[in-house]
């Protein structure tokens, strides 16, 4: 009897380069091609977009659509008008990050490069240092880390334990947990997809364990809609985060 054979972790994740050597620092290979595709999708969405029509329809439409969810979900939401100058970056972080989460769905590619910790580490420090960088404008640097670390009513006493440990949850902790919360979710539903397809392609194999194939074929199918739904969610709740801490960075109150 055949035994069913699960890739290990690192080879459902680890793509050779198709463009230089494998230890060529400009090496290509899969996850790199979902980064640049995932930016050019986002960049056409208004470069085909960008028309004067009236009524819009089409790419225009498309792009008029995410521009207001963006400003009226996320801009508004978390800073008010002052957050309208954001958008931009809003936008771009959404889209590119929900581009990247939905390429698990797609034949051919079916990863997401979001399950890649290097893409969710970089854009969760690019977002920290723009929400510190609007803290310390708003504030000024000594009073941007005074506003950062000193809550207001502490008595003077608790500053010493209270400092450090403001400083390790908004200086450490939280770009940190920016990051895993992308990175964790999409890897999580990519092992899932794996793990049903591989187990959907050994019953097809062996005969006496048939009679089991619509299961993990109907997990499949499952997870793969839900999977459209998270690629969403996910790219919505690491902007909608960004746009919490850029918020609270500049704020002049607790």
């Amino acid at each position: 009897m055949l035994a069913l054979q699960f890739p290990p972790l690192g080879h459902i994740v680890d793509w050779p380069n198709f463009i230089g050597g494998n230890n060529a620092w400009y090496g290509v290979n899969k996850v790199v091609l979902i980064y640049l595709l995932a930016m050019l999708a986002t960049m056409l969405i208004f470069i085909v977009g960008n028309q004067k029509k009236l009524v819009p329809t089409g790419m225009q439409n498309v792009a008029e659509s995410a521009v207001e969810f963006i400003e009226d979900g996320i801009a508004m939401e978390t800073m008010g008008k002052e957050g309208l100058k954001y958008t931009p970056y809003l936008l771009s972080l959404f889209l590119f990050i929900f581009f990247c989460n939905i390429f698990e769905i797609i034949p051919g590619f079916q990863m997401p490069a979001t399950a890649r910790i290097a893409l969710p580490m970089f854009l969760a420090l690019l977002s920290y240092v723009i929400y510190h960088g609007a803290g310390i404008k708003a504030h000024g640097p000594l009073g941007y880390f005074k506003h950062a670390l000193v809550p207001p009513g502490v008595p003077i006493a608790l500053l010493v334990l209270v400092i450090p440990i403001e400083f390790i949850s908004k200086f450490l902790v939280q770009p940190f947990s920016h990051t895993v919360r992308l990175f964790a979710n999409l890897l999580a539903g990519h092992i899932l997809l794996v793990t049903f397809a591989v187990l959907s392609s050994g019953l097809w194999t062996l005969k006496w364990y048939a009679v089991f194939l619509p299961l993990p074929v109907v997990a499949v199918v499952f997870f793969t809609a839900f999977e459209i739904l998270v690629s969403f969610l996910q790219a919505y709740v690491f902007t909608l985060l960004t746009g919490v801490y850029i918020n609270a960075a500049q704020s002049h109150e607790h």
